[in-house]
């Protein structure tokens, strides 16, 4: 999984420097400049990369262990 997560991060990393956009004058939309599209765009994808890792990669006895710490120090009062 460590993989993966990598490579969603460099995948980012590389998709956001969007240099070919620069002297796009095209109107996504009628309004919308074509490198703003593409950054709302990438903040959606960037998004649900992190949901993905978030729900698949997050280390679960980390939320155990916090739970266990505070039901340990309320037992004790």
């Amino acid at each position: 999984m460590y993989a993966i997560v990598l490579f969603a991060c460099l995948l980012l990393f590389t998709l956001h420097q969007d240099s070919w956009l620069w002297n796009d004058s095209r109107l996504v939309f009628g309004f919308l400049p074509a490198g703003l599209a593409y950054h709302a765009m990438y903040s959606l994808l960037t998004a649900v990369v992190w949901l993905a890792v978030i729900l698949h990669a997050w280390p679960r006895n980390l939320e155990h262990l916090a739970n266990s710490t505070e039901d340990d120090k309320n037992s004790t009062q």
